[in-house]
Parts: C-alpha cells; sequence; structure tokens
C-alpha cells in the first residue's frame, strides 16, 4: 500500500530524530519510532534514555572547547575527525543552552550555576547531567513532551522501517511494517536516527531492541559504512545475577574516587579514569586470570551514593547489594558503536537524499574510543547540522524519476524480509561477544566470518527481489562487525587484536554491502 507523500522522515526517536524533528520545526517531519511518544515511556525505549553520566560540554568559565576538543582526539586513538570534532565541541555550550531552554532540568550548585561532574579522560570537570545519574532519561522526557506539542511533527507509533526504497540512485521513500501492514511512505529525505548494535552482543548495556537496523538499512540503500569493527566496551557493567541487557554502573562513579579492585583489595590499574578502551581491557585481563573484579565507592562516596547514583543504587539494591557498605561486581559489555554510516559534516550519507545522525553515524568525532558524554551531544549537535542542511534541499527530487510514486508502487509486495529472523539469535549474540569482544584474534574471527558468509548465501538463494533483503538484520549487521575486526589487522582504540597487538598506520575502513561477500585474503584492506 502506498501512502500520501511525506515531507521529512525520521527513522529513530531517540535524541537524535528528536533533536532533527524539533530543530526541522516549522517545516513538517514525520518521526517514526517502534514504540510510542508517550513522555513518561519514551525513554525506556532508545539508548539515549538509558544514559547516565550526562553531556560534556566546556561550560566552566576555566574550560574551553578546544581543550575538549583535545581530549576527544587523544581517546579516539588516531581515528578522530580533527575539524568534526572541533565543530562539534563548539557548538556544546549552545546545545547545553538549547536543552536549558527545552526545560531540561539540569543539576545545579547553590550558586545557580550548572553542576559539573569528572569522567574519564577528560582534563577537567565538565559534565553536565540532570537528577544525578538520570541524565537521558530527564532529557528524553522532556524533548519527547515539547515534540508532542510541536503542530510540524507527526508521529508514527509501533511502526518499524524494512527498506528504504531508491529510485535511480536517490531516497524515493521508505518501506515499513505496521500492525502487520506493509506501508510505502513516499519522501525524497530520509534520516536515520536508529542508535546502535550493542543488541548483537550476550553482555550489553544496550536495548535489546538495537542490533543494527540503521546500518542494514543504510548498506541495503547502497550507502557506505565505516569503522564497525570499532565497538566501545564499557568497563564497568554490573555483573551479577545474569541480568540481561547488564545495568550500567557510571563512569561518573569512578569520577567521583570510586576504585576499581580485585577481591582482595588490590587495584585493577593505575589510572581508574583512564580512556575507556584502557580501563576495559585491564578489567577483561584481571576476569580472564580468574579475578572477580569490583566497583569500590565506600571510602570515597560512601553514605552519600544514593544521593548522587540514585539509578544505579536502585539496580544495585535491586540485586543485593548496597553499593554505600559493599564492593559492586563489575565486567566489561558492549556499550557504544563508534563505526557507522559514514557521514559529512551535516549528517549526510553517501547515498543521495538519506542522512544519519547519532550512534548509528560514523561522522569522525569518536575516532577508535568515544570520550565519555560525547554521545549525547553528538545526537544534538548533528540532529541540529542535519535539520539545518536538509531544510535547504528541495521536497521533490527523487533521484529524477518522473513518477516516482507510480515507481514504488510497482514494487512487489513479498519476499523481501523474512518475518521474525531479524533479531539476533542466543548463539549469534553468545559468539559476537566472545570472538569480537574485547580482545579479538583472527584465529576465531576467521570461522565467524565464513559461518555468517555462508548463512548470507544460503539467505540469498531462498529470497527475491533485492539480493540481501531475505538475510537477517542481525546476521548482516553481525557479519559486517566481524569481517571488519578481520580485517583490520592492528590494535587500536577499543579494537584490540592478540595477534597484532601493535597499532599500524591510522587509516578508516570502508565498506559496501557487496564486499561482506569478498572470499580473497582479508589483507591489506584499510583505505
Amino acid at each position: 500500500m502506498t501512502q500520501p507523500c511525506t515531507d521529512v522522515l525520521i527513522i529513530g526517536a531517540g535524541l537524535a530524530g528528536l533533536a532533527t524533528a524539533l530543530h526541522l520545526a516549522p517545516q513538517r517531519c514525520v518521526l517514526l519510532t517502534a514504540g510510542t511518544l508517550q513522555a513518561e515511556t519514551l525513554w525506556r525505549e532508545p539508548a539515549s534514555g538509558w544514559a547516565q553520566g550526562g553531556i560534556a560540554a566546556a561550560v566552566s568559565p576555566a574550560d574551553e572547547p578546544c581543550r575538549h576538543a583535545s581530549d576527544t582526539i587523544a581517546a579516539g586513538a588516531g581515528l578522530c575527525d580533527p575539524d568534526v570534532v572541533a565543530q562539534i565541541t563548539a557548538a556544546a555550550p549552545s546545545a547545553i543552552e538549547w536543552l536549558v531552554n527545552q526545560g531540561v532540568p539540569f543539576d545545579r550548585e547553590p550558586d545557580g550555576a550548572l553542576a559539573l561532574g569528572l569522567e574519564g579522560a577528560h582534563g577537567m570537570r565538565r559534565i553536565v547531567h540532570a537528577c544525578g545519574d538520570s541524565t537521558g532519561a530527564e532529557v528524553m522526557r522532556t524533548l519527547a513532551a515539547v515534540a508532542a506539542r510541536t503542530p510540524s511533527i507527526s508521529v508514527l507509533e509501533r511502526a518499524r522501517a524494512t527498506r528504504i526504497v531508491m529510485v535511480d540512485g536517490a531516497v524515493a521513500g521508505v518501506e515499513i511494517e505496521r500492525d502487520g501492514v506493509r506501508l510505502v511512505l513516499p519522501t525524497a529525505r530520509v534520516v536515520l536516527a536508529t542508535g546502535g548494535v550493542g543488541g548483537l552482543f550476550a553482555r550489553t548495556t544496550n536495548p535489546l531492541g538495537s542490533y543494527g537496523q540503521g546500518l542494514v538499512l543504510a548498506a541495503r540503500a547502497g550507502a557506505r559504512l565505516r569503522d564497525l569493527e570499532m565497538v566501545q566496551f564499557h568497563p564497568t557493567a554490573f555483573d551479577l545475577g545474569g541480568l540481561d541487557p547488564m545495568p550500567l554502573i557510571s563512569e561518573a562513579v569512578r569520577g567521583e574516587g570510586a576504585l576499581l579492585v580485585t577481591a582482595d583489595g588490590r587495584p585493577v590499574l593505575d589510572n581508574p579514569l583512564a580512556a575507556r578502551d584502557v580501563v576495559a581491557r585491564a578489567v577483561f585481563a584481571s576476569l580472564q586470570r580468574g579475578e572477580q573484579v569490583f566497583l569500590d565507592a565506600r571510602d570515597a562516596i560512601g553514605a552519600e551514593f544514593p544521593d548522587h547514583f540514585p539509578t544505579v543504587t536502585a539496580k544495585c539494591r535491586a540485586a543485593g547489594v548496597d553499593p554505600v557498605t559493599q564492593l559492586i561486581p563489575v565486567s566489561p559489555a558492549a556499550h557504544y558503536h563508534m563505526g557507522g554510516v559514514l557521514t559529512d559534516a551535516t549528517g549526510r550519507t553517501t547515498a543521495p537524499g538519506l542522512w544519519a545522525v547519532g550512534e548509528v553515524a560514523s561522522t569522525g568525532l569518536h575516532g577508535a574510543n568515544r570520550l565519555a558524554s560525547n554521545s549525547l551531544l553528538e545526537a544534538v549537535v548533528m540532529g541540529t547540522l542535519a535539520a539545518r542542511d536538509i531544510a535547504g534541499v528541495p521536497e521533490s527530487g527523487f533521484g529524477g524519476a518522473a513518477s516516482p510514486l507510480a515507481a514504488i508502487a510497482a514494487l512487489p509486495d513479498g519476499g523481501r524480509q523474512l518475518k521474525g529472523t531479524d533479531r539476533p539469535e542466543a548463539r549469534l549474540r553468545r559468539d559476537m561477544f566472545a570472538v569480537v569482544g574485547v580482545a579479538r584474534d583472527g584465529a576465531t574471527l576467521g570461522p565467524l566470518v565464513a559461518r555468517l558468509q555462508d548463512e548470507v548465501v544460503a539467505r540469498r538463494h531462498a529470497g527475491s527481489g533485492d539480493a540481501f533483503e531475505a538475510v537477517p538484520i542481525a546476521t548482516l549487521a553481525a557479519l559486517a562487525i566481524a569481517w571488519s575486526a578481520l580485517r583490520r589487522e592492528e590494535s587500536r582504540g577499543a579494537h584490540t587484536r592478540t595477534d597484532f597487538p601493535a597499532p599500524g598506520i591510522a587509516a578508516h575502513q570502508t565498506l559496501v554491502l557487496e564486499d561482506l561477500l569478498l572470499t580473497e585474503t582479508l589483507t591489506g584492506g584499510l583505505r
């Protein structure tokens, strides 16, 4: 079924999607969400609402955006784009001001100044937070309420995008599934704001519904992907009771003095506020030696813990651990994807008519390792910049098609998706964490890539229409990440190869969908 032509279609209602929609106003847009836009519940669905730490911004009189930029580049291990870093860090104070004007209740000092926290690899306190460790939830509640009363934003709830329709090489519409009905929404401008890939891993701090949907939508539309092997593992996920996903223990806890220790009290590393990749490797190494790792906040924070970190406190106590008086068991878990759909500084992808914002995008801000609390910042700033860019693009275009509606209506209805097979199976999640986790090697990556390639080939032969559309989203996303990890024969940032422990020449790695079935020797693939 083909629906009347829409204006801008935004896929995803996390912070990046909401920021884009609000900055497009009064230009009309449709916000597509798999959940609902109810302010009281929306924060639970996208990963944005789970963010604890806060938003990094040089808002202190003692701070400067150039210092924020320098810390970002240092953490990024050679793969940051300095121009993009400068652009986003310079825009950070304005982003905070915009959020304040929307009504976000950021925490403040007694004199009214914004309260600023410290997190790993930051040279000074610059983390703006709300309700202690509930920043993401508060930001999402606020912006969802603003969006709900913005006339230019139409919301399509309980719907998922299954395909971006391309006509003559440009975006012409989006195929969606809602309540078992297939719809095609014609539009020449689409924004991907679908989040990350954490649900692909057996140990994750992300919503399980995030497993690379945006990557696959973009790749099937012909867009280029970049640095997919760069998956950040947070070093302190709460490791008790087999919880899935694993509750996050905010880096801000270490910012207030908590230490990482073994059961006998020995420090796991000298600097608990080092960059996340460094801390995650240290924690992982201890676990591999059979040593349990704990976060010890008893002396540094003690009785003040519940006031500073109410979310963490509630999750710990629900599992029978009191962080005021007890050690908190932790281990690394998949947390954030630095790789993604390649974009320019305005969010444009290599597919005409397609933008990407937030975690699904690879802008060049994060490089090989994201600096703490730069994720929500990027979502707000890039949503703003993408909206400005989109506003200058004509509503029509459709790749030059004389009759885009007719072209879309003529598409076959069946055979594009195997219903019920998109989500990752338990085996795939276990294999992704074990093989493409904190430490990787070619001896295990190679067989995993080969197995997933075989599955893709078998699914393609069983399907119809587009050669890749019969392949489950999770399978394609996992293959893309594992294949990229196999090709990068070096250790850099979040990507650690035990068989290639030294860094090579800093270079990005890009791919298109067809590359995933290459079977020749996977060397020299960086370009």
